[in-house]
């Protein structure tokens, strides 16, 4: 077949991801790219590449992205270059791979933006679900596991656990709770606890949050993109990590955390709850509907009481992973010759 060169048993395949460069923080194509299958090659996106370069395969990871931007001149622009894509995957045999992060973006788009990706799902020749919770034709798709973060901040030293110490870290968005552990940290009456807040949110929330640590000195925060080493200082520092979105399907916040080995309290869902089982207990503490202050205390006391066993995340490692896209990659051709 074009483009792909027989080495023993298996063969080379040249992939365009939808995504950019590492850009030194830790993002899931760090972890892609570097657990790779020797016979895949990688490459990232730029819209000269998609349109004109020489590829068997196109991976889209969070495919809004293609379409949205910032200003409508901008955003007019990306959907012709998409449209040209679309038809670019139509009249050539490169083969489209989708890794479904999310069921649905967590900010929803336009009408417009609705159809554009309704084509690429149309165009797609493989899916691949990060887990079993996810729905799934499961003749035209895979189930991969996130991998783990072990081992990616090799740097950073573990740190004694700062007693009382709650973190929440990651994009601060407004489906992610963070106003309502807010609230609910600011009733909790002791001064023991502390609550930190790590990562980069809107506008609208930089202001709350700045409010808040103005009103509170319990409460501190880091409002931006922080390095990989500050990341892994600050979750070493934490008691408990807290993610307290609306709602959650995948997230790489907790393999980040249960990688350090740090417990978590997230939403409980189909997903958290096949993850709180694999790991083990006492890492995955869940809660249901709206987080409320006796719930968080509850599960403070309870990662501070129970002896737990490390985190079992060995069916998660990125040599593993590498291994199991390279078959996918190689499936998602021959189904694209097939059609």
């Amino acid at each position: 077949m074009l483009g792909l060169t027989r080495l023993g048993m298996s063969m080379t395949v040249e992939v365009l991801l939808s995504l950019a460069p590492p850009d030194g923080t830790t993002k899931f194509v760090d972890q892609l790219t570097e657990g790779k299958h020797v016979d895949t090659q990688y490459r990232y996106f730029s819209w000269r590449t998609a349109l004109l370069g020489r590829y068997q395969v196109f991976h889209v990871h969070w495919p809004e992205q293609l379409v949205r931007a910032p200003g409508a001149l901008t955003q007019i622009v990306k959907r012709i270059l998409f449209r040209l894509l679309l038809l670019r995957f139509k009249l050539s045999g490169i083969a489209v791979v989708r890794t479904l992060h999310n069921l649905q973006p967590h900010e929803e788009g336009d009408s417009v933006e609705r159809r554009l990706l309704g084509k690429l799902d149309a165009a797609t020749q493989l899916n691949i679900r990060l887990n079993a919770a996810t729905p799934m034709d499961e003749s035209t798709g895979v189930t991969i596991l996130h991998g783990h973060y072990i081992g990616r901040y090799p740097g950073v030293e573990p740190t004694d656990v700062r007693v009382g110490r709650l973190l929440y870290f990651g994009l601060i968005r407004p489906y992610k709770g963070v106003e309502r552990l807010l609230d609910i940290f600011q009733s909790i009456q002791d001064d023991t606890k502390t609550l930190r807040v790590v990562g980069r949110p809107t506008p609208e929330l930089r202001s709350l949050i700045e409010a808040v640590c103005e009103q509170d000195e319990r409460v501190s925060a880091r409002l931006q993109f922080v390095p990989d080493d500050v990341l892994a200082s600050e979750i070493y520092a934490s008691e408990l990590v807290v993610l307290p979105y609306k709602e959650m399907h995948n997230s790489g916040a907790i393999l980040v955390a249960l990688s350090l080995a740090r417990p978590v309290l997230a939403p409980r869902s189909p997903t958290n709850e096949l993850l709180a089982e694999e790991v083990g207990p006492g890492w995955v503490n869940m809660f249901d509907g709206d987080l409320s202050e006796a719930k968080l205390l509850a599960v403070l006391e309870e990662v501070r009481s129970l002896q737990r066993n490390p985190p079992k995340l060995s069916g998660r490692d990125w040599g593993v992973v590498g291994r199991q896209h390279h078959a996918a990659y190689l499936r998602a051709i021959e189904l694209r010759k097939a059609s």
